[in-house]
């Protein structure tokens, strides 16, 4: 009874923290953080969640739902920052920290140290991303933060899994390299396995409820079989989301998407603020389990704050340092492509020319065509999103600590095995508190006074026009077939012709208007609105396919993408509803 009223009362606390949490300038994570802080003085409050609940519980369908909104698309673009960022950076930060803590505490096995740099080594983009959102943010420097915070927390806990069983003397080094590499692997294939096979399944219901009560056992789909077989379970649900997040556009129905898309924003928004409240109510019973070892001459909770400090400045400078370097990297890497671009391009054309007449060569210079066109568009991309200078030093402050540092401090193990566990765990938890709100707290004065660039609404909204307008002319194409009808035979009168033609052009004249400017139904079956509604579904199906393509070829943002297919899918699902208001 306690644990259902303190779950009503945690979860009315959350929604007042996000409904406040703009009002006062605080981003919500770390106003839940103090929230929670105060209600571990409340007696009979719980102070302590184990750990495996958060692990195996919480953090998969928190790292799902970020996952299918993340464009593959945007994801590929970016997969060199986000790899040095998730995997490089992660690994050494974890090593220089735990080479620190090992050198700081006598009795502190070197593996040890390792599995808790592991611990504060991944950041956490809930933060960054809100703020970055709110204030307008790059769209590529988001899309970079998301990307790095699913990616990196697999990471470290695949680095924590082996730097533990190495404490245990049961692997070597080589052995807990193995491990590693074999964890990642496997969860690549167990995920993509379980993504192909869900997402085969769930095209298969026209019911958005079923659908979506499906989708919430993926994450566990996912997690609990590759950790069976010693896998990643958080690289294997990644995985699975990232395929179903790009899958859904062409497999789902107009109804799951929007009805998915609801009903994960909330659970998502629900599990990822709960776990920054439990973080809060939690640091009172840390501080009594430093306090009760500190009597046995281990270090006290002001010495283990000081080291805590100690190691937060440490991976703040480790990001510093990190992040200017990969960019320019990257940069370099960019402008080596576009040189390879005018040498592709140049191979392309002598096959064209020798290709005339033989089959299989025609098909290669087709599917060569496809290909240079993909990384024209991402190279155009890249260079109208750069963020320069800027951009690098938000990055580089953009290094909150948050879900997974909380759940893999309390999963390092109780059996001795860790000298000063007590005092590592609050190390790990004063980590992530102080970067929350020393990073998190500063990070909008920061944007403010850089004065980085966001997305250019203005220019937005034109290419959103550009896009309709060209699914749109694919989509009217459909009316010019001489013998139209409807799939089941049906001749279909001119007039509603006529106003399917003017209604599909709408959506992108009204979006130039916007764009230029800054800024009933009877249910009858054998009426001609009844022909409408079916007619213009047969043209928002064409409107579809070229909406794929586009996504396919890469010619537009992500973002320009979504917003095109949000009102397609409101569109087919207003039509829907009117032909079929019972949804059956």
């Amino acid at each position: 009874m306690e644990w259902a009223l303190f779950g009503v009362v945690g979860i009315a606390t959350i929604v007042a923290a996000g409904a406040f949490a703009n009002k006062l300038g605080v981003a919500a994570p770390i106003l839940l953080i103090l929230l929670g802080v105060g209600f571990s003085f409340i007696p009979g409050a719980p102070t302590t969640v184990p750990p495996e609940i958060i692990l195996a519980g919480l953090l998969p369908p928190i790292l799902y739902a970020s996952a299918v909104n993340v464009p593959v698309v945007d994801f590929r673009r970016n997969f060199s920052s986000i790899f040095g960022l998730s995997v490089l950076l992660v690994l050494v930060s974890a090593f220089v920290t735990g080479f620190l803590l090992y050198l700081l505490f006598p009795k502190l096995t070197f593996a040890a140290g390792i599995a808790i740099g592991a611990v504060i080594s991944p950041t956490d983009a809930v933060a960054a991303t809100a703020i970055g959102k709110k204030l307008g943010l790059p769209p590529r420097l988001v899309t970079i933060l998301e990307g790095e915070g699913l990616v990196n927390d697999a990471t470290a806990l695949v680095l924590l899994r082996s730097a533990v069983a190495a404490i245990a003397a049961t692997v070597s080094f080589w052995g807990a390299l193995g491990d590693f590499a074999y964890a990642v692997l496997v969860a690549i294939v167990v995920g993509l396995l379980v993504g192909v096979i869900t997402v085969f399944v769930r095209s298969k219901f026209r019911d958005p409820i079923l659908d979506t009560a499906i989708s919430f056992a993926v994450p566990f789909i996912a997690f609990i079989p590759a950790e069976a077989v010693h896998g990643s379970g958080v690289i294997a649900v990644v995985v699975a989301g990232l395929y179903s997040g790009h899958a859904a556009a062409q497999r789902f129905s107009p109804q799951a998407r929007i009805s998915e898309r609801l009903n994960w924003r909330t659970l998502q928004f629900v599990l990822e603020n709960g776990v920054f409240l439990l973080m809060g109510l939690e640091i009172s019973k840390l501080v009594e389990d430093v306090q009760r070892t500190a009597i046995k001459g281990e270090p006290g909770v002001i010495g283990s704050v000081l080291l805590a400090l100690l190691m937060t400045g440490v991976l703040i400078v480790l990001r510093g340092i990190f992040v200017p370097p990969l960019l320019l990297i990257i940069r370099a890497r960019t402008e080596a492509a576009e040189k390879q671009q005018s040498r592709f391009r140049a191979q392309i054309d002598r096959l064209i020319q020798t290709a005339a007449g033989v089959a299989r060569l025609e098909r290669r210079s087709v599917q060569a065509e496809k290909a240079y066109t993909r990384r024209e568009n991402d190279l155009e991309q890249r260079k109208a999103e750069e963020f320069g200078w800027r951009g690098s030093v938000v990055l580089s402050w953009s290094g909150m600590r948050g879900v997974v540092t909380l759940a893999a401090a309390q999963s390092l193990p109780d059996d001795g095995s860790v000298p000063y566990r007590a005092q590592l765990v609050l190390i790990a938890f004063t980590v992530a508190v102080v970067t929350l709100l020393l990073q998190g707290g500063t990070l909008p004065l920061l944007i403010r006074l850089t004065g980085i660039p966001g997305a250019d609404r203005v220019a937005d909204r034109r290419e959103l026009a550009s896009l309709l307008d060209e699914v749109g002319n694919v989509g009217v194409q459909v009316l010019e077939h001489p013998k139209l009808t409807l799939p089941d035979g049906e001749k279909i009168d001119s007039e509603v012709v006529e106003r399917v033609r003017r209604d599909t052009l709408l959506s992108a004249e009204s979006a130039w208007e916007r764009a230029d400017h800054g800024a009933d139904v009877d249910g009858l079956v054998h009426s001609p609105q009844r022909q409408y509604r079916a007619l213009r579904r047969e043209v928002l199906q064409a409107e579809r396919e070229a909406l794929l393509e586009a996504r396919s070829s890469g010619s537009y943002a992500s973002r320009i993408l979504n917003r095109a297919q949000a009102m397609l899918d409101l569109e087919e699902t207003r039509l829907e509803a009117i032909d079929n208001p019972s949804g059956l």
